[in-house]
């Protein structure tokens, strides 16, 4: 038996042993997944003699591929493990591969959500648009919408800069206008956003028939990891590469869904037998990481949507509390409360950094923040600027792309930064001489050094900066660059001077990114591949800090876990939110929420607090709390009766149409499905009125039913 499958369970080393024809595995919350993944891929190479270049492993984020990659190296030290890439980094390495098809070069760069914003920035001065008239955000949801029928791939491909520009010379409306001239300014420092890096490689498969070939006999085992969350690009792009050999290995749970606001469609993965004839479907229900208590919570939370394939996690771990759930009065009180038991299980020895605080919107965090600073408990809040958006990372990120590309982006960013005086007058001069004679705005620099209005400047320290690293940055360690480049550009001392230290830190930290980037590679170290690296980079993906209670939006929590959970702000309005006007929408929410609880491995904290909602409305409880079964949860304070039965009569009022209850007394003789009881008939109703007594098929007596019982009319 090879070691790496020791300990893996049934449905594990089957998932792991199947290898031929499209594979459906539906992984459960804390099912091992990640692990099977690993093992799967070393069954292969070590096991069927696959070579580590014909399997394409991908995952969601770059932390889940970092992760993985550490797992395999422990058995394959010495694995090529490129292929072990989010989609985005696989699309990387195909047109950095082909990208000649379309007359791209290999130093075409890739701009992140900061780059975007910073070329329409520059867009919107050229063009004299106000943010009166347009704002960066609807520009950048416009270009992203104009994209998705990826219709504008040829465009871009084959019009030239000065077509593109005439383009939105003749565009009819502004947002037009803007969307051409971002394409001029992508077309001339041949840049891709995350869009197009999909979007191109997708064309290059359809259009070129032995480039696909090729790229399908390559990969002869395909594994996707996440399928749930993925879009139709992403999954377009999953069977074209499979389309040969027709591997197809794919890992999700439909009730994880969450991103569809993002593309992705839980019909992908339910669906997925349908458009791969012959599918294999394994599922791995066996729950390794939640106490069972937390498991019965979360199992009868998720009963509750239909689009799902039934299944309910078991538990393995011994018994442990049940969720707690705490209703306060105010905002304050529920942070307090939070806090309070963060301190007591401080005291008896738990570490802040085991504790994760989630919610559904950053908005909700305020409070517990509030509390977390009064009483002095470390925290750590994921949100706002992303490490690789903070404005001294870029700079110096741009500062290395200076010297590997030289695009108009870069220099506009770091020809100024440290001041040398290059304001918007030179600029000007830059652009018209580049409009006369073409090429970048440095190349227009070089040829202008010479001139009065660039002499009185430190345009030539600038110059002499980037020219002399460009003679030798190919035989240098990124450390040794970097360290240069913040030294000589005087960047590192302008910080210095102006007592910047949290800006200061931050460049340690990119200093100690890029050293880890070295030291785990695993192959040739080029500063093109450490700055396609940094694009693709997320907030989740810089390092912890020890000793801190970590707070971040449920989304943000996907793929973690940790041993004790707080879930904050469980309040109709907020979550589910008010948006959530449909059943599909509701369900998603309601997946959220079985994300959110899925997330703890030894405690369970729930809490919401009375009190009226910005629009003057009233806060009732989640009505998730209700869905998990009262049977399931300890209340500190038990709910007012009246209270709850009002929260209730509350929350039927917003049900979809499709799912709402028809009165008590209309449903005698009904026939009903009941989550855990199974298919039963009303045979009759209770005193008051609001509850069922309900004969269920497989029970020899009836049950009595309460008002908030979860049962769907047949």
């Amino acid at each position: 038996m090879f070691s790496f499958m020791e300990g893996l369970n049934e449905a594990q080393r089957q998932a792991v042993e199947a290898t031929e024809g499209p594979i459906r595995v539906v992984a459960g919350a804390g099912s091992g997944k990640t692990r099977t993944l690993a093992a799967r891929y070393l069954y292969l190479v070590e096991g069927l003699g696959i070579s580590t270049a014909n399997i394409l492993c991908i995952t969601f984020t770059n932390k889940a591929a970092a992760e993985m990659k550490k797992r395999i190296r422990r058995q394959l030290p010495d694995g090529d493990l490129g292929k072990v890439c989010t989609f985005h980094g696989f699309c990387v390495g195909l047109l950095k591969e082909d990208c000649h098809v379309i007359g791209y070069p290999t130093t075409f760069i890739v701009l992140d959500e900061e780059d975007k914003a910073s070329v329409l920035r520059t867009v919107f001065e050229d063009l004299g648009i106000s943010g009166r008239d347009m704002t960066v955000k609807e520009a950048i949801d416009h270009i992203g919408w104009r994209k998705g029928g990826r219709g504008y791939v040829k465009t871009l491909i084959g019009a030239t800069p000065e077509e593109l520009d005439r383009l939105s010379r003749e565009a009819t409306t502004l947002k037009d206008k803007v969307m051409y001239r971002y394409f001029y300014e992508q077309r001339k420092c041949y840049g891709l956003d995350f869009d197009d890096l999909v979007y191109f490689a997708l064309y290059i498969l359809e259009q070129d028939r032995n480039l696909r070939e090729k790229w399908q006999r390559r990969l002869e085992y395909i594994m996707v990891d996440e399928f749930q969350d993925i879009d139709k690009d992403q999954y377009a792009l999953a069977d074209i590469l499979s389309g040969y050999h027709k591997n197809l290995f794919v890992v999700g749970d439909p009730d994880q869904t969450i991103y569809t606001w993002r593309g992705a469609d839980v019909k992908f993965i339910l669906e997925f037998p349908q458009r791969h004839e012959g599918t294999q479907t394994i599922h791995l229900d066996t729950n390794y990481r939640s106490r069972p208590q937390i498991l019965a919570a979360s199992n009868a939370l998720i009963t509750r949507n239909r689009d799902r394939l039934d299944k309910q996690l078991t538990a393995v771990r011994p018994a442990g509390r049940k969720p707690l759930y705490f209703h306060a009065r105010t905002g304050q009180l529920e942070a307090d409360w939070i806090t309070a038991q963060m301190r007591a299980l401080h005291d008896g020895g738990a570490s802040y950094s085991d504790m994760g605080v989630l919610y559904r919107a950053h908005h909700v965090s305020r409070a517990v923040e509030e509390s977390l600073i009064r009483n002095k408990i470390p925290y750590i809040l994921y949100s706002g600027v992303e490490f690789y958006k903070r404005k001294e990372i870029k700079d110096v990120l741009c500062y290395l792309r200076m010297i590997y590309s030289g695009d108009d982006i870069s220099f506009l960013r770091t020809v100024n930064e440290p001041r040398r005086g290059i304001g918007r007058t030179r600029i000007g001069a830059l652009k018209d001489h580049v409009g006369l004679y073409g090429g970048s705005l440095y190349d227009a620099l070089k040829e202008l050094l010479d001139t009065e209005l660039f002499r009185r400047s430190k345009a030539r320290e600038y110059v002499r900066l980037i020219e002399k690293y460009r003679a030798t940055f190919e035989d240098m360690e990124l450390t040794d660059l970097l360290s240069g480049v913040l030294s000589e550009s005087g960047y590192e001392m302008m910080l210095r001077a102006s007592g910047e230290e949290e800006r200061l830190d931050n460049l340690a930290e990119l200093k100690q990114a890029i050293f880890d980037f070295q030291r785990k590679a695993g192959e040739a170290v080029t500063l093109g591949n450490y700055l396609d690296h940094a694009a693709l980079f997320t907030n989740m993906d810089q390092r912890e800090r020890p000793e801190a209670v970590k707070l971040m939006t449920i989304h943000g929590a996907k793929g973690l876990e940790f041993p004790v959970v707080f879930l904050c702000g469980l309040s109709e309005g907020i979550f589910p939110g008010k948006r959530a006007d449909t059943r599909q929408k509701l369900e998603e929410e309601r997946r959220l929420a079985y994300v959110a609880f899925t997330r703890a491995k030894d405690r369970l904290f729930l809490s919401d607090a009375a009190g009226s909602n910005h629009d003057g409305s009233f806060r009732y409880p989640s009505r998730f709390l209700f869905d998990a079964e009262e049977s399931n949860i300890d209340y500190v304070v038990p709910l007012d009766p009246g209270s709850k039965e009002e929260s209730l009569a509350q929350i039927r009022k917003t049900e979809d149409p499709d799912r709402a209850m028809p009165g008590s007394r209309d449903l005698v003789g009904a026939r009903v499905r009941h989550p855990v009881f199974g298919e039963g008939s009303v045979i009759g109703i209770t005193r008051d009125g609001q509850g069922k007594v309900v004969q269920f098929d497989r029970m020899v007596t009836p049950r009595t039913l309460g008002a908030s019982a979860v049962l769907e009319i047949l």
